[in-house]
């Protein structure tokens, strides 16, 4: 039973170091319908082996009611295609920029930014599903 918990552990933490973060917008950004936006995704180094599958960056809208979790309601698709996280600075973990239009049609006051992050991690190897988001403001 203990080895049991100890090997969840271990896959647990192995699982959770390939995951994502939106380092782009900010939270609470400003963006203006219609305009382009750099979703920056950044995944740090692991020691652990894993294989980027794909990503999906979507938008909701939350100005009349409040913003439903990604994995309840992605949104409007504004990406959907290859992960590749590269070295830009030393200083930095790799990163993807992605660039996507918010619509024109979007409704002033609250959106989510909503990310979905497949990949494949271990020796298995064993498919891993994230789900994140970072509020913004439609101005």
């Amino acid at each position: 039973m203990f080895k049991s918990i100890i090997s969840l552990a271990l896959f647990a933490g192995a699982a959770f170091a390939q995951n994502v973060a939106i380092a782009n917008p900010a939270q609470g950004a400003s963006v203006a319908p219609g305009s382009n936006l750099i979703v920056q995704l950044e995944r740090p180094n692991s020691q652990s082996p894993s294989q980027e599958v794909a990503v999906v960056i979507g938008i909701q809208s939350c100005s009349s009611q409040p913003c439903a979790a990604p994995a309840d309601i992605f949104g409007q698709i504004l990406y959907n295609g290859a992960y590749e996280p590269v070295s830009h600075e030393p200083q930095l973990p790799n990163y993807q920029n992605i660039s996507v239009t918010i619509p024109a049609s979007l409704p002033t006051g609250t959106a989510q930014i909503n990310v979905l992050h497949v990949n494949l991690v271990g020796a298995g190897p064993s498919p891993a599903l994230q789900t994140l988001n970072q509020t913004i403001t439609i101005t």
